[in-house]
Order: structure tokens, then C-alpha cells, then sequence
């Protein structure tokens, strides 16, 4: 065979794998926005269309030129849209938001956000207009020095409003799970309990929770994530951590032994967490990938 014809042959056979490549690519982790201040460190679900998907998502940044607040939306099998939304001019802006939850049956489009520090934002959202409302800015009990929060998120089980919310952890040191009832109209949690957890997977330097959600009958879900450093190498999963409930009056976790993780991911960092219900849904997680900006992806889904 010709040398020519060889080439010609190889180039088309590297051609059509590179094609199948971005294909498959394309039909599992989907790109949202390139670069470090575009990392998704928080999600919940605004809204769940036929054949699409709404979600408000936090980003972590520091600086007064550096966005906080987006909405991603997914129609189909087509690129995430991306619409930053401006924070209100008469609210100091929060440093290093890293979790986000909307707050069920309460009014459409209300969203608590929270920071690394502990620092907690109840927000509505207007999505037509894309603008969002401060409506009370509140801590976080029992907050310690040291603290990291990563991770928060609501639930009304039995008729109350239960919080749950983590400290990250940090390799060897545990992260910390905590929970409690929340009285919105004070804007208060009382601090029911806390427990330690460590995850089998990823290992190096892990955050053993990075994220956190809580289903309506109690089951507790998070995300814990590897970071090496602005360029990865970024290691991710998912698991299901244990339940909380009621007994009697009183809030009880029972916390799962025997991790299992229910996604892994060796190529991301995984920092948003959201549960998404139907026939279309799954576990939505959205990764802040530093330099590589930020991903979606529905675990269980249908890509």
C-alpha cells in the first residue's frame, strides 16, 4: 500500500475516533464556563421543565469584580446557557459562598446560600427578570474557629424544616456532619447534633464533604472531592452518608458504615450537589475545576 494512501487512511481513522471521543464526551460531562472564577461550589434546582432544566449555582470568589450568583439552563442534549446575575448594590458582598439549597414549600424561587465562614443568605430569585433579593442575612450555630463549611441543605420531614450543613474536613481530619430544626420566620437553627465522617475515596488531599443534600424521606447525599491544585489532578464522588428522621420529638442520625460510592469521577472536582426527580432526572453535580472551569453532570440521568 502506497505510503500516501496510508496516511490518508490513518488520518481519517484518528479523525473519526477523535469525533467519537467528543461525542461521548459530549453525552457525559457537559462544559458550562472556562476559568477559575466560574467554578459551580453550590446548585439547587430553580425549575424542571419537559426536555429542560433550571438551576441557580454559587460560585466561591473573593474579589468585588468576580460574579457570585448564576443560573445554568439545560435544554436537552444541548451546552448548558450560562446568565450571571448581579448581587444587590445595598448588600456587602459575601466572600467564598460555597453551598446552596432552595427552601422548600416556602415561597417559589427562595434559596438560602451559605459561606465557607458560616454566613447564610435566604434570596429570592426572580428568574424572567434575573435578579435577585436579600430578604435576612443570619450565622450559623455554634461556629468555632477553624470552621470550613462546604455543604448545606433543607428538608421538611414530618411537618418540620430540618438544616443539615458540613464542615469539609481536610485528609486526615474528618469532616463534620450537623444538623437541626430551622424556624424561618427567625431565621434560626437550633443545633441539634453533629457527627465525625471520612470517606474511603478520594484520598490525598480530600475533602470529605464538599457538598450535601437531604431527600424527603431523610436519605442524606454528598459529594467529597480531591483538590491538587489550580491545574488537578481532581478526583470526585458520590455517596450515600446515612439518614435523618424523627424519633418522637427528637432528631436522630443514623449514619451509614459502610460508604459506598455511588458515582466516582478520577477527572473532576465535584462541589455541587442537587436532587433532581422524574423520569428526566437523577443526581445533578456540577464541578469547580479551577483553571478548568466548570462541568455538569446528571448521574443516573438521561444524557
Amino acid at each position: 500500500m502506497p505510503r500516501f494512501l496510508k496516511l490518508i487512511i490513518n488520518i481519517v481513522v484518528l479523525g473519526a475516533l477523535l469525533l467519537i471521543s467528543q461525542q461521548v464526551w459530549a453525552q457525559d460531562w457537559r462544559p458550562v464556563r472556562g476559568g477559575i472564577p466560574f467554578g459551580i461550589s453550590g446548585m439547587a434546582l430553580i425549575e424542571q421543565q419537559t426536555n429542560k432544566l433550571d438551576f441557580l449555582i454559587v460560585h466561591d470568589n473573593k474579589q468585588k469584580n468576580q460574579g457570585r450568583l448564576a443560573i445554568i439552563s439545560i435544554k436537552g442534549k444541548n451546552q448548558p446557557e450560562y446568565f450571571p446575575l448581579n448581587w444587590p448594590s445595598n448588600i456587602e458582598l459575601p466572600i467564598d459562598l460555597e453551598a446552596l439549597t432552595s427552601v422548600p414549600e416556602k415561597t417559589k424561587f427562595s434559596f438560602i446560600a451559605l459561606s465557607s465562614s458560616g454566613k447564610a443568605y435566604y434570596l429570592r430569585l426572580e428568574p424572567i427578570k434575573k435578579t435577585i433579593s436579600i430578604i435576612k442575612e443570619f450565622d450559623l450555630p455554634g461556629i468555632i474557629p477553624g470552621n470550613n463549611f462546604e455543604a448545606f441543605g433543607l428538608q421538611n420531614i414530618d411537618g418540620k424544616l430540618v438544616a443539615i450543613w458540613g464542615d469539609r474536613g481536610e485528609k486526615e481530619e474528618p469532616a463534620t456532619i450537623f444538623w437541626g430544626t430551622f424556624d424561618l420566620a427567625k431565621y434560626q437553627i437550633t443545633l441539634a447534633g453533629s457527627a465525625n465522617l471520612k470517606v474511603p475515596f478520594p484520598s490525598g488531599n480530600v475533602r470529605h464533604i464538599s457538598d450535601i443534600k437531604i431527600d424527603p424521606v431523610g436519605i442524606v447525599y454528598i459529594t467529597s472531592a480531591s483538590d491538587g491544585g489550580d491545574d488537578g489532578p481532581f478526583e470526585s464522588a458520590v455517596y450515600v452518608a446515612g439518614y435523618l428522621g424523627f424519633r418522637g420529638n427528637k432528631i436522630a442520625w443514623r449514619q451509614n458504615p459502610q460508604l459506598v460510592p455511588l458515582y466516582r469521577s478520577n477527572y473532576h472536582k465535584i462541589e455541587g450537589i442537587e436532587l433532581v426527580p422524574g423520569a428526566e432526572g437523577g443526581v445533578m453535580v456540577g464541578t469547580d475545576d479551577e483553571n478548568l472551569g466548570s462541568y455538569v453532570y446528571i448521574v443516573g440521568g438521561n444524557s
